[in-house]
């Protein structure tokens, strides 16, 4: 007799930013969310990222925005400047006002801290978490949907979350596309911060911009690290080769930059350099009863610094859609989920698309040279600290589909807020 295949209300396929804030949005609901992760163990690689109000914002509904202030930094400032001349070109203070307008903080925080806060709540919640298991299929029969993992085993659910990345193999099922080159690379390292390490810019978000490079600066934890991201385009990268084997092509790229930018390329580890990939916005994310997010929906550029952000996004999103649809007070109808994937769904693609989208034009006005570099810093100088006319529209309350006023969601949302919200 064959074992019965295992089941659950919600099967979330990878364990990345994106599934983990995906399972533990819809566990709070009150579902039973099994994630199935690829590798053998969860973590996360990488070196830090930043977290703009609009994310620090969901992880506030989640009650774990204290945790990450633990052991992150809250930025005084976000700072440009020219990488060829270092004057200083725009800054936006990060304090008081800032954090008023946007109803939560900006943080910067390690990658695995993140991780590692997410996949901490999943367990606390009672999220079922399983390695090894990489998905190849879903399939959608009368109602429920069917994974099938490589090693023979099928899972099945009332709706699957297809969280695998950026190389999303479920992506399949909604699109025949593939991730698009940017002909751009990174490095990035992480170092102690030392007597030795320059003082000054210690407590801001600082970001070079010099013709076809940039690099970005910040601490981590608690001011104890200093995170350092050189990006460039990359000769090699736009032969076809991810990895390249010496740093001759990272020190040409910088050879005209001031002192304190080739200085920084010192804390770069350099056995392995990432390729900037992203993809074409795609309008419809829905397969039967399984429906993509984060990366495997949206993937972007950095240049906006919303890859994880957007992820937690849809995770809130995708958490208020399902209320009232799937979860009534009167217990989970599975019929709901039709309409709340469709609604999640409806709710994010246009958001998403214009973040994908602004990111890339955001990243080419960082890169230009000559006329364009001296038109770029001439608008950027035109632009006052406490002008939030750019940063409404992707900080703001209104914009990303969170619900502005959310009370902090915890795990007693299974009584869905005592009455489902009209």
């Amino acid at each position: 007799m064959s074992n019965p295949k295992p089941s659950t209300d919600v099967l979330v396929i990878g364990g990345g930013m994106a599934g983990l804030a995906g399972a533990l949005a819809l566990r709070e609901n009150g579902a039973e969310v099994t994630l199935l992760e690829r590798a053998p163990e969860f973590g996360e690689v990488g070196a830090g990222l930043q977290m703009a109000p609009n994310a620090s914002r969901v992880l506030k509904r989640w009650g774990l925005l204290e945790k990450a202030l633990e052991i992150g930094v809250r930025p005084k400032h976000l700072v440009f400047r020219d990488a060829v001349t270092g004057e200083e070109l725009t800054r936006q203070s990060l304090g008081a006002s800032f954090e008023e307008r946007y109803g939560a903080p900006y943080v910067v925080i390690h990658r695995s801290d993140l991780h590692r806060i997410l996949l901490e709540a999943c367990r606390d919640a009672g999220v079922r978490l399983v390695n090894d298991v990489l998905v190849e299929t879903v399939r959608t029969v009368d109602g429920r949907a069917t994974a099938q993992a490589a090693d023979g085993a099928t899972y099945e659910a009332d709706v699957v979350l297809g969280a695998d990345g950026l190389k999303s193999a479920l992506r399949r099922e909604v699109a025949q596309d593939g991730p698009v080159s940017s002909s751009y690379v990174a490095y990035r390292g992480t170092v102690p911060i030392t007597a030795d390490t320059p003082q000054g810019d210690l407590e801001d978000v600082i970001v070079y911009l010099g013709p076809d490079c940039h690099l970005v600066q910040y601490p981590l934890r608690k001011g104890e690290l200093l995170n350092t991201v050189a990006v460039f385009k990359s000769a090699s990268f736009e032969r076809g080769e991810e990895q390249y084997g010496g740093v001759d092509e990272l020190e040409a790229a910088y050879r005209d930059c001031v002192p304190a930018v080739r200085e920084a390329l010192q804390n770069l580890a350099t056995g392995i350099r990432w390729p900037m990939y992203d993809r074409d916005p795609i309008e419809n994310w829905v397969a039967g009863r399984m429906v993509l997010m984060g990366d495997a929906a949206h993937p972007m550029l950095q240049y906006l610094a919303q890859g994880a952000c957007q992820a937690l996004e849809d995770a809130a999103v995708l958490q208020e859609a399902s209320l009232g649809t799937v979860f009534t007070g009167q217990g989970a109808d599975a019929a709901g989920w039709d309409a709340a994937i469709r609604n999640f769904n409806s709710a994010r693609a246009a958001r998403t698309a214009r973040v994908q989208r602004t990111a890339r034009v955001w990243g080419e006005s960082w890169h230009v040279s000559g006329l364009g570099r001296t038109l770029r810093n001439l608008l950027f100088k035109s632009r006052k600290d406490g002008d939030y006319q750019y940063n409404d529209w992707l900080y703001g309350q209104d914009g990303d589909g969170v619900p502005s006023a959310a009370v902090p969601v915890v795990p007693a949302v299974a009584a869905v807020r005592e009455k489902v919200p009209a």
